[in-house]
């Protein structure tokens, strides 16, 4: 195969990485507004993550409409701005990639020749095909550049999968990391266990997208017996839209308990307390109660609220906030200001008009 990934950025993803989704910022009129999204890719860089993943759903899918077209123009300004900021080539440069063969083909050699490490691979919005076809088709997309899986919970677009799926799909070569997002903890699990069945599980890294579980999802191991194997398995970092508000404290937090997994100093029962906390957080951007409908509108008002976006503009008028929502956000702020990076926003804002 002659499709190679960075191997410094490789080591990153397997050392463990902390990855926002990158939302997409508009003008009113729809507009990317490129001032702003270039100054989104700045503060999250400053923040200290490991990688950015672009044209995700937390993107909006919509990008690829006819209509808006945004796909690829997307993911330069967020490829030239880290190049710009950024030299570090360890960097985890991460591009969504949706739809059917033909269009997911295209996609990655977009991705590839920008600059872009892997590409996560949404099997959303293609019920029609089997399990099988999607298999051939992730083995198309793998011939393009290394893949990222996706397991997109159904209630924004995604649907579930067999154990047997993932467990073909592990054994894809350039297939380098998987992000569990079913929101599901059966599902997950059967996700963990085709890792550590493959062939390959030493090489495919298991990142969590489980926005209900994040810190559950990162002091979890999972030991799973293949055979006369014992396999343990964790996840070494996470890819998820609740990285992209607050960033800076999500940094924070997830470098407390990487070290303290590394050095056995973490303190359970407060860590414990803590992932309820960055839960009850995340129900509210992401409105749960509403079954997720304002979840991308949520990131949006966050990041309004810090000055980071002028609006909560979305491209499809489906995605707005929920009646609720705004409050319970403004409850989340108050009760856990501690996960909150206001003050630092503030300060970044303030030197960033000098960059």
């Amino acid at each position: 195969m002659n499709v190679t990934i960075n191997p410094k950025a490789l080591e990153r993803l397997r050392g463990g990485g902390c990855i926002p989704a990158h939302p997409l910022a508009l003008h009113e009129d729809l507009t990317i507004d490129e001032e702003m999204q270039r100054r989104l890719t700045r503060y999250y860089i400053s923040c200290g993550v490991d990688g950015i993943a672009i044209g995700v759903h937390t993107t909006q899918f919509e990008i690829r409409d006819p209509e808006y077209d945004y796909y690829e123009k997307v993911l330069e300004i967020t490829a030239d701005e880290i190049k710009k900021v950024n030299p570090d080539t360890s960097f985890i440069k991460v591009a969504g990639i949706c739809g059917p063969t033909p269009q997911a083909v295209k996609e990655a050699r977009i991705a590839k020749n920008l600059g872009y490490d892997l590409g996560l691979l949404s099997m959303g919005g293609l019920s029609s095909l089997s399990e099988k076809e999607l298999i051939e088709r992730t083995k198309a997309v793998a011939q393009e550049i290394p893949v990222f899986g996706f397991y997109l919970q159904p209630s924004v677009g995604g649907r579930i999968f067999s154990y047997s799926f993932w467990k073909e799909f592990c054994d894809i070569d350039n297939v380098y990391a998987i992000k569990t997002a079913p929101f599901n903890r059966y599902h997950t699990l059967e996700v963990v266990r085709a890792i550590c069945n493959s062939r390959r599980n030493k090489e495919i890294s298991l990142y969590t997208g489980n926005d209900d579980n994040i810190v559950l999802d990162l002091i979890t191991p999972y030991r799973i017996h293949t055979g006369d194997r014992l396999v343990e398995k964790r996840f070494v970092g996470g890819l998820l839209g609740h990285y992209a508000v607050w960033t800076k404290k999500s940094v924070e937090l997830f470098h407390h308990i990487k070290d303290g997994l590394q050095n056995n100093t973490l303190d359970y029962d407060e860590i414990l307390k803590i992932a309820v906390e960055v839960t009850d957080m995340n129900a509210a951007i992401f409105d749960v109660v509403n079954n997720f409908k304002g979840s991308i509108a949520g990131i949006h008002e966050v990041l309004r609220r810090q000055g980071l976006l002028k609006g909560i503009w979305c491209l499809s008028p489906k995605e707005k906030l929920s009646e609720g929502q705004a409050d319970e956000i403004g409850r989340v702020i108050s009760q856990y200001e501690k996960w909150t990076d206001d003050n630092y926003v503030k300060e970044f804002i303030a030197n960033d008009r000098c960059h």
